[in-house]
């Protein structure tokens, strides 16, 4: 048998009105960004990956992967002229 217990009291509380959120200042009231927040938004990742790749350039491991790179390059051609002296060209 449940337990007779009293109806919960009601809760005296304000009600408040549904307001929509105003949009962020660079986007219209659709949520479309503005050009000036895009423009913006691809000059900082540029400016980003510029920095990213001068870092990398700088750093020791970063050369010694661009003198890996080169030295394919160099063994890459030496093995295209041995194929071509073989070929007779």
């Amino acid at each position: 048998m449940p337990d007779p217990s009293p109806p919960p009291e009601p809760v005296d509380a304000e009600i408040v009105p549904d307001v929509a959120a105003a949009p962020a200042p660079d986007y219209d009231e659709h949520g479309t960004p503005s050009l000036d927040f895009v423009r913006d938004r691809i000059e900082q990742r540029y400016a980003t990956s510029l920095g990213a790749a001068e870092l990398a350039g700088a750093t020791a491991a970063g050369r010694t992967q661009e003198e890996q790179e080169a030295e394919r390059e160099r063994a890459a051609a030496a093995k295209l002229e041995e194929i071509r002296r073989s070929l007779g060209r």
